[in-house]
């Protein structure tokens, strides 16, 4: 048994680096092939044993993903405000920087999961069964302070557009039955493509990158973690919230400088799939693809969760080192490429990305995405607002 976990360890964190640097290939994708196959693979080994293969890549893709994030515009959605601040710092020679924070703060958020878990199990099922009646009003108010946020009333009018807008849109996408995995189209036109072809229009190149960091003074280091451990469990015993809105919610009661905040999305990424397993053993529901996989194989009891959590630390700490490997072999060659032709070419590959795995109708998608990413992104508001294209479907789910 400790050789089957062991090289289920393995596997899991070579999936996991093979999801998080290829964009459109998911881990919950992964994770219902391997649950199709599931009953082959059980005369074999034991559901334990694919547990932690499952663990393993969700924890090693959740560092590597700000990767294609950062370096080229193509987000999932636990990665999609990263790009801001990491194509910000990408410019100005940064890149491993950023990514680099991403991979710490995605380390400490695993930390932050070993500590929070015996806390959770104790507090969370009588707080969750008294308040997943108020989810609705819940999902309103954190969605409504957002949009408060923003400064002077044309930009909180502007803000509340997109918002609306974004969510009919996810809305009919998610309805749209003849569109496959219809979440890719919509988040890479949103947050990907509005972005490659802003820098398009702008002409930016990117200058040689330092692989030399600035330490992050330690008030940011202290914001970015109490701001995870207050917003965190929001997404992972709440629908609906993701982990770009819990790091923009986290941030919103301290200033937070654009470095901090890498730091804060890579905790909460990491911590949000942390807690999505201890969820599911808490609330017995998952609240990921990965975790209601798991769910379906194997009953979670206290003894499963511990070396489910184990399994998570050490593909934790392999996949730090692999971040920063992978992060300063693109920064090493990064600078060399002509960056108008690498946006246009990734650009094409996202459009048959999206063909491949979403079908041809999946371009109405995209393409209505990327308009409106442009619009937010020209209007000056922050584009978190777009994120309304998940908020508002599961606000309808609960009212409706």
């Amino acid at each position: 048994m400790i050789v089957e976990i062991f090289l289920a360890l393995l596997l899991g964190i070579v999936a996991g680096t093979i999801t998080g640097l290829f964009p459109g290939i998911h881990i919950n994708l992964v994770a219902l092939m391997l649950f199709a196959v599931s009953g082959i693979l059980l005369q074999f080994t034991s559901p334990i044993v694919l547990g932690v293969f499952i663990v393993a890549m969700a924890i090693s893709h959740s560092f590597l993903d700000f990767i294609p994030s950062i370096f080229l515009g193509a987000p999932e959605e636990s990665t999609a405000l990263s790009i801001l601040p990491g194509h910000r710092l990408l410019l100005k020679g940064r890149g491993y920087e950023a990514v680099r924070l991403t991979a710490i703060g995605s380390f400490i958020g695993i930390i932050l999961t070993i500590i929070l878990t015996p806390l959770f199990i104790f507090i969370i099922p009588p707080i969750y069964g008294y308040s997943s009646s108020f989810v609705p009003l819940i999902l309103i108010a954190a969605s409504g302070f957002l949009i408060w946020k923003e400064e002077g009333i044309d930009k909180k009018l502007i803000a509340l557009f997109v918002f609306i807008v974004s969510g009919i849109l996810g809305v009919f996408t998610l309805d749209f039955s003849m569109i496959k995995e219809p979440l890719f189209p919509l988040l890479t036109g949103l947050f990907g493509m509005s972005i490659l072809f802003v820098s398009l229009k702008e002409k930016k190149r990117i200058p040689k990158q330092n692989l030399d960091c600035e330490p992050l003074n330690k008030k940011d280091f202290a914001t970015a973690i109490k701001s995870s451990i207050v917003s965190a469990p929001l997404c992972s015993f709440l629908p609906g919230l993701g982990a770009s809105q819990a790091a923009v919610l986290g941030s919103s009661f301290s200033k937070i400088e654009e470095r901090g905040f890498l730091l804060l999305l890579g905790i909460i990424g990491t911590l949000v799939t942390g807690l999505n397993f201890v969820s599911l053993y808490i609330i017995q529901k998952g609240r990921s693809g990965a975790s209601v996989i798991i769910g379906k194989l194997l009953e979670l009891n206290i003894y499963s969760l511990w070396l489910l959590i184990a399994a998570m630390l050490v593909s934790g700490s392999i996949a730090l080192i692999l971040s920063l490997c992978f992060s300063k072999a693109f920064s090493e060659k990064i600078s060399g490429i002509n960056y108008g032709a690498l946006n246009l070419g990734v650009i094409l590959l996202l459009v048959a990305l999206s063909i491949i795995i979403s079908g041809p109708y999946s371009l109405i998608i995209l393409v209505t995405s990327t308009a409106l990413g442009i619009f937010a992104n020209e209007t000056g508001i922050k584009k978190m607002h777009l994120m309304g294209c998940l908020m508002l479907p599961v606000i309808f789910y609960l009212i409706l």
